[in-house]
């Protein structure tokens, strides 16, 4: 990234969940295996018409596994060992669509399919760095927007204690992580929402947007940027590294992909995403990972519900 950023030779490349492993490559050899689409950037063509989402059935874990994990990550956080979690399990999918074709079907700010492996059709930023200036764009907060009464939702989600608290605990992290390779760094808007239609629901999310001023010759060092960004602070937790070790015992099931980073480079600016609302192959099968973030106000029913939430297809 080092090497190609000081170039300003356009790539693209994904980290997995705890930065462990990576894949990089030019935009010209990235397809067939990568396929996205950006609002500035894609590499897909697309079939017309799209194809048609017929049957979506879910098979979440069972509350009581959920719980198992849930309980031990709540004796963490009264030890004080972590105050934010992000806690995910996985979904069984029944679907009339493969991989490809969700990728086409799905409507999102960020449409990442890698071939035989996963599509992830991602409403969440990472890091977005344009002319030196870098911005983070955290999420934390979702909620079902009710048919009779829309604006009751966004009224309840921004006013609810737990919720304020988490996006609070996270906008803070991820200040600090930006703190490490930026000066300057700023809280530029606090908590705005932001509507998402789906196969299953409408749904509104929170997102607040932090920047700072990158040195000159950034370019050069993307790869160390990156390196002390992650893993992504919206989808492991506070503090970081002993809460990532936490995840591990909790949720007994490897997240891969899920919850890593995907980003292009275009000689000029850098975007990026977390690696969110993720469907894989898993055996043949379709697999669908999710979670939220838990603190000590958590209530297990109301994570586990949360959790399911996120399981949809994002359509126009």
């Amino acid at each position: 990234m080092n090497e190609w950023g000081k170039q300003r030779h356009p790539f693209v490349f994904l980290v997995d969940a705890f930065a462990e492993n990576g894949w990089i490559s030019t935009w010209e050899e990235a397809a067939p295996e990568l396929l996205w689409q950006t609002a500035r950037s894609e590499n897909a063509g697309f079939s017309s018409p799209p194809p048609q989402l017929r049957k979506w059935e879910i098979t979440p874990v069972a509350p009581a596994t959920y719980q198992k994990g849930f309980d031990q990550v709540m004796q963490h956080i009264r030890r004080g060992d972590t105050f934010l979690l992000n806690y995910t399990q996985p979904t069984q999918v029944d679907c009339n669509l493969d991989l490809h074709q969700l990728f086409q079907l799905s409507q999102a700010r960020y449409k990442v399919h890698l071939r035989g492996e996963f599509t992830c059709f991602s409403p969440e930023t990472f890091v977005k760095i344009d002319n030196g200036i870098i911005a983070a764009y955290p999420m934390k907060g979702t909620a079902e927007v009710s048919a009779g009464s829309p604006n009751d939702a966004e009224q309840q989600l921004l006013a609810d204690g737990k919720e304020l608290a988490e996006h609070h605990t996270i906008v803070d992290l991820i200040r600090n992580d930006l703190s490490q390779v930026a000066s300057q760094v700023t809280v530029k808007k606090f908590r705005y929402t932001e509507r998402l239609r789906t196969n299953r629901q409408e749904l509104i999310q929170v997102s607040s947007e932090i920047t700072g001023q990158l040195g000159d010759g950034w370019p050069a060092q993307l790869g160390d940027i990156f390196s002390r960004l992650l893993p992504a602070g919206s989808v492991t937790g506070a503090p970081k590294p002993k809460t990532t070790e936490i995840i591990r015992q909790a949720e007994k099931y490897e997240r891969g992909w899920y919850t890593g980073v995907f980003g292009l480079f275009d000689g000029q600016t850098l975007d990026s995403t977390v690696l969110i609302r993720f469907v894989e192959n898993n055996q043949g099968k379709l697999r669908f990972k999710s979670g939220g973030g838990i603190t000590f106000q958590s209530n297990c029913e109301q994570e586990y519900a949360e959790m399911i939430k996120k399981v949809y297809v994002p359509v126009a």
